[in-house]
């Protein structure tokens, strides 16, 4: 199925024909694109080359790379994620994948005392331009040790840069400017949003990390939502306009640095705000826009933020309990309808 910019074509200018990929195949398509310009760039986790991935993001790159670009490694986390930054300090730019982001805590020193510290404690002489992906949270009846959500985990730290795209379009162009960034990027994808589908163009572009997307536009009250929380902000939009209440949405898609100013900007306009997120409540990534919101957006709240999240528990295993701990559209409405005090 092929799309025409809409934005291209009522504009009159060059128009861009889209094809509709999967988020997986947008990770894939990136990747294979700065192997094949880059000959500084690699592949490197495990099952990424024989297998193709454990969720087959890298399929078909080792038979197009070769064996000296896409590495398989031992079930070792700390170590692979290690090698990958003494690459990135000797000037090659690593892809490490993560099949889960659950199993980089095993890896958390090297992430974090060496990746996200090197550049600085080198004076800025050394670059450690490497990524870090794979999937976080909740993917069905994964239990308690592997459905974490880390956005704020790793946001915390600074020398890090955290990306989580909802979309296969953002995925695309945010990877392509990942490889090419001179620092370490945590790029946060989701095992339910591999299969899920959108345009993206044929050209080859790439998205600005630190800059958010109004996927909605809205005027009564501003949602805040990424990853694959942002579907459950655009349901509930969709349900909250045919009860007559406009939400806007924003999806800031990178967590550090944060685009301040589009929700900034959204909120003076509405007045008023939910952020939605999949990880626990406490020192949770919403909590700290929210902070943001109140200190720089006070005097045009109409009422306190609210912040929908995941309940405060270890993730169960059963299915409805698993669907009782996820945030759902239902909490995003009633939600909104709190901060704009509405009762039904």
């Amino acid at each position: 199925m092929c799309w025409w910019s809409q934005k291209n074509s009522r504009n009159g200018k060059e128009r861009s024909l889209m094809a509709e990929l999967s988020y997986r195949e947008a990770l894939n398509r990136a990747m294979a694109e700065e192997l094949a310009r880059d000959p500084d760039v690699f592949l490197m986790g495990e099952e990424v080359g024989l297998y193709q991935g454990a969720y087959k993001v890298s399929k078909g790159l080792l038979e197009k790379f070769g064996e000296g670009r896409i590495i398989d490694t031992p079930i070792t986390e700390a170590g692979f994620v290690g090698v990958g930054i003494g690459a990135a300090m000797c000037g090659l730019r690593p892809i490490i994948e993560l099949m889960t982001w659950n199993f980089s805590f095993v890896a958390f020193d090297q992430i974090v005392n060496n990746a996200a510290k090197l550049r600085y404690m080198s004076g800025g002489k050394l670059k450690i331009p490497i990524v870090f992906r794979g999937p976080q949270g909740a993917a069905h009846q994964l239990a308690a040790q592997h459905s974490q959500t880390v956005d704020a985990l790793y946001s915390h730290f600074p020398g890090l840069v955290v990306v989580a795209p909802a979309t296969p379009r953002d995925a695309y162009g945010l990877l392509k400017s990942a490889i090419r960034d001179d620092n370490p990027v945590i790029f946060l994808e989701s095992e339910v949003l591999y299969n899920a589908k959108g345009p993206v163009e044929d050209n080859e572009f790439l998205l600005p990390i630190g800059k958010g997307e109004i996927k909605r536009e809205g005027t009564d009250v501003t949602v805040v939502a990424w990853n694959k929380m942002l579907y459950v902000a655009l349901t509930a939009a969709e349900r909250l306009s045919q009860q007559g209440i406009s939400a806007e949405v924003i999806d800031p898609r990178t967590l550090r640095p944060l685009d301040d100013e589009l929700i900034f900007n959204s909120v003076r306009k509405t007045n008023h705000c939910v952020i939605v997120e999949e990880s626990w409540p406490q020192n949770s990534a919403g909590a700290e826009i929210s902070d943001r919101v109140h200190r720089q957006c006070f005097d045009y709240l109409d009422a306190p933020v609210a912040r929908v999240n995941s309940q405060d528990v270890p993730m169960p295993y059963a299915k409805y309990l698993e669907h009782a701990v996820m945030p759902e559209v239902s909490q995003v409405i009633d939600a909104v309808k709190l901060v704009l005090y509405i009762e039904d």
